[in-house]
């Protein structure tokens, strides 16, 4: 049966206690605050409404309210997520999540990423927002990401441009680099935590990655599956990736003055095309994946 729609009103009720420091947010936030009778204080913005009445009855509602609830309301004030999963029993089961990010940027590295949780940790996960990464800002990304290297047990492996060109060339075949890449980190991983559930986001033949292991597969629990991101702990690895690639993205564009954009669309090959011309295949090399039509698209047209 299909889940009840949430309502279009969110109450709780708050130990009153918190309130100084929700009403500091909410300004920080840009809410514009007030204070009706019988209330501490209302705050409104753009899609939300928030009031906290004298009795601690807490109201929430408007277009955005789902967003302020699970990104700040539930991790900082409510300290649970009973509004966004609801009776959703969170999997505690130790395990390693594994993800990547950078695999269809022309321009960056190609960064994989594992995070070890479990019981509580992976509770955890949520109360810091950690969730589908394509649902994530950059900004957000990044703060979230930077959460996750500090509090949990993780490796990245970070392949640049210059190195990553070298290991295409090697393995002839981006799936192949990427198992070489995925098996790295559940090496290091599994290592250091001794963890040896893994699970992954499928992203070819299930083989590749176990041949990439060899004889590491025979001691793990393996599973790869189509929208890993759905699991918690994957989720935190795309993010961890995801953080380390826009990072690099942002330190190499600081050093060559000139602001790389990401994916491999109209504006990639724009930029590409001005930077090849200005300083030839010895820079693209450093900072893009030549094996990308985009690159003969550009040689093409010299």
């Amino acid at each position: 049966m299909p889940k009840d729609p949430k309502p279009s009103i969110f109450v709780t009720t708050l130990d009153v206690g918190l309130a100084p420091k929700l009403k500091a947010d909410l300004a920080d936030q840009g809410f514009e605050l007030s204070k009706p009778a019988y209330t501490l204080f209302q705050a409104k913005k753009k899609g939300v409404s928030c009031t906290l009445y004298e009795s601690g009855k807490l109201t929430v509602q408007g277009k955005n309210m789902e967003e302020f609830i699970q990104f700040y309301l539930e991790p900082n004030i409510l300290q649970g997520f009973n509004y966004t999963y609801g009776d959703l029993d969170i999997d505690q089961t130790p395990r390693i999540g594994v993800d990547e990010t950078g695999k269809g940027d022309f321009f960056g590295p190609l960064c994989v990423a594992s995070v070890y949780a479990g019981g509580e940790d992976v509770i955890k996960l949520k109360q810091i927002g950690v969730c589908d990464s394509k649902k994530l800002t950059d900004k957000k990304a990044l703060e979230i990401g930077k959460k996750i290297q500090s509090q949990f047990a993780h490796h990245v492996v970070k392949i640049n441009p210059a190195k990553y060109n070298e290991l295409y060339n090697q393995f002839k075949n981006l799936n192949r680099l990427l198992a070489w890449g995925h098996a790295t980190v559940i090496r290091n991983l599994v290592a250091q935590t001794g963890c040896k559930q893994v699970i992954l986001d499928q992203f070819g033949d299930e083989s590749l990655v176990r041949n990439a292991l060899r004889e590491d597969f025979t001691a793990l629990k393996l599973t790869q599956r189509h929208r890993g991101e759905e699991d918690l702990v994957v989720a935190a690895a795309s993010i961890l990736a995801r953080k380390t690639f826009l990072e690099s993205m942002d330190k190499l564009s600081q050093e060559i003055g000139f602001t790389l954009p990401k994916g491999a669309s109209s504006q990639v090959v724009a930029a590409a095309r001005k930077l090849y011309n200005q300083y030839g295949e010895e820079l693209l090399g450093k900072i893009a994946k030549l094996h990308f039509k985009t690159y003969q698209v550009v040689k093409s047209e010299e």
